[in-house]
């Protein structure tokens, strides 16, 4: 299996194909780019693993989708795990968060089904408008019958797109990872090679996965399907947050709600994925709400 020349860092996306047995598959390897996002806080080890699965997925599911803009994963909760939201963008940068009830000490759990019953979890896809437009916005959502967020997915790829899909995500302390299988549309393949495909994939555990660079890890586990690389990307820690960003956030609240956030003198507001600070006095506020809105929508958080 030959890749390109960075095959070697650490923090990449390959995709693949294994031709006779009708089956592609992208692979998901992140070490740099997990630390920032791990170290954000203090989270629990539990919350801490399914962030690092998230992450993993939502770059995972890039690797198919048409995305030009951004695709996101949002989990929101009723008990002490009320959001968890994972990006992944075109070019390949990532950042994520999860927020926790400071009001429930319970211990969050891994199984999905135990997140409450107005529990949801989403896939978005946010592609930028043409000729003017405002983007277009696409998003699926998926049913908490799995007790884990591999399952959950399958099962939305299954039903919604009708396409097979096999998926193992895993995270710790220093890494995530994520390899995803489905079966190319049609009848392409011969007859058993979705079913060799899943079990070679079943000899994979998630230590190992997480432990193994993506172009060996491939090589070992389908080098009698004949795989081959269909090239990826490298992968990064990155931020969308801007002033202008936030400009467009502090303009969306409205005169008064705008005005009220200035606090000696100045708005201060600190992005949740990067922590960054940006700051506007007072008449600086007063100009933002005096200028012409811009064409295209602001965001409705910091970003």
């Amino acid at each position: 299996m030959t890749d390109s020349p960075d095959s070697a860092a650490s923090d990449r996306l390959t995709r693949f194909l294994l031709p006779g047995a009708g089956v592609r598959g992208v692979h998901v390897h992140l070490e740099q780019a997990w630390q920032p996002i791990r170290s954000r806080d203090d989270y629990p080890a539990a919350v801490a693993e399914l962030l690092g699965e998230a992450v993993a997925a939502s770059a995972l599911f890039t690797g198919h989708a048409k995305v030009e803009g951004r695709l996101s994963v949002q989990l929101r909760g009723q008990h002490r795990l009320r959001a968890l939201f994972a990006e992944c963008t075109a070019s390949g940068t990532l950042r994520a968060i999860a927020q926790l009830s400071e009001d429930d000490p319970t211990p969050v759990s891994r199984d999905l089904r135990e997140l409450g019953n107005g529990a949801l979890l989403a896939i978005t896809i946010e592609n930028p408008g043409r000729h003017g437009r405002d983007p277009a916005r696409y998003q699926g959502l998926v049913p908490l019958e799995s007790d884990s967020l591999a399952g959950a997915f399958e099962d939305y790829f299954r039903q919604s797109e009708q396409l097979p899909t096999r998926l193992l995500l895993a995270a710790d302390q220093d890494r995530a990872a994520g390899l995803m299988l489905q079966k190319l549309p049609g009848d392409e393949g011969d007859p058993d090679g979705w079913t060799r495909a899943g079990a070679l994939f079943d000899t994979l555990p998630p230590a190992e996965l997480l432990d193994t660079p993506g172009e060996t890890l491939l090589a070992r586990l389908f080098h009698e399907e004949g795989v081959q690389s269909l090239g990826g990307r490298a992968l990064a820690f990155g931020c969308s947050c801007s002033r202008e960003r936030v400009a467009g956030m502090l303009r969306s609240l409205g005169a008064n709600e705008a005005r009220a956030s200035v606090i000696d003198g100045a708005a201060r507001i600190r992005c949740e994925f990067c922590g960054q600070r940006h700051e506007f006095t007072g008449p600086e506020v007063e100009e933002l709400l005096s200028a012409p809105q811009p064409d295209t929508a602001a965001p409705d958080r910091v970003q």
